[in-house]
């Protein structure tokens, strides 16, 4: 996939995930491995309407290696990303409402309640708080990396990882109708867990 396909590729879920109210406003950014470097939106720009001008390349330094604008303030997150997950092709991170709840109120999705998000994530862990844009945040996140596709980053929002940019799209649908799951069972007295036994009967379907 060529350098236009790409960008391209990234305004259609942009939208998706605008339409969706999964990014709301400025929040959020998007980005693409692309070769040796990395397309991502710029600062200020808004996921759910770029533009093929929203976009720059930039080393794994994160230097600007094309493109006018300034690379998200974020980009040294998905960097990282990039550097521990070789199968990693493509990042969203936005701020979904009820994803971004979960983290606010310093929660986790890792208890086991619905087997689709045991398959898919196995856990949605919680990273501690960091500025946004900071080394911190960047540090108290990566170390999930490199076990978990999405983690969920305190008082602020989600990043998602994957090989497609499709898959890491329908992976935020899924952990964002999953969260609201979980807060509506709150509402009901408290989901119940799956049993270790039923989570090795859903891992071992990976096999």
């Amino acid at each position: 996939m060529d350098y236009r396909e790409k960008v391209l590729e990234l305004i259609h879920y942009g939208k998706l995930a605008g339409e969706k109210n999964f990014t709301p406003g400025y929040s959020g950014n998007l980005s693409a491995r692309y070769g040796d470097n990395v397309i991502i939106t710029t600062s200020g720009s808004a996921n759910g309407y770029l533009t093929e001008d929203d976009f720059v390349v930039i080393d794994f330094a994160g230097n600007v290696v094309s493109g006018k604008g300034k690379p998200s303030s974020e980009k040294f997150l998905h960097l990282d990303f990039y550097k521990i997950r070789p199968d990693v092709n493509y990042i969203i991170h936005v701020h979904p409402v009820y994803l971004s709840a979960f983290a606010s109120s310093g929660k986790d999705l890792t208890a086991p309640v619905m087997p689709e998000n045991v398959f898919y994530f196995g856990e949605i862990p919680l990273a501690e708080y960091g500025l946004p844009g900071s080394r911190d945040l960047v540090d108290k996140t990566a170390k999930f990396f490199d076990k978990h596709d999405a983690v969920l980053m305190a008082n602020h929002g989600v990043i998602i990882g994957s090989a497609t940019l499709r898959d890491a799209y329908m992976k935020l649908e899924l952990a964002e109708s999953y969260a609201q799951t979980i807060a509506v069972c709150e509402m009901l007295g408290g989901a119940k867990h799956l049993t270790n036994e039923q989570v090795k009967e859903i891992i071992a379907l990976k096999s």
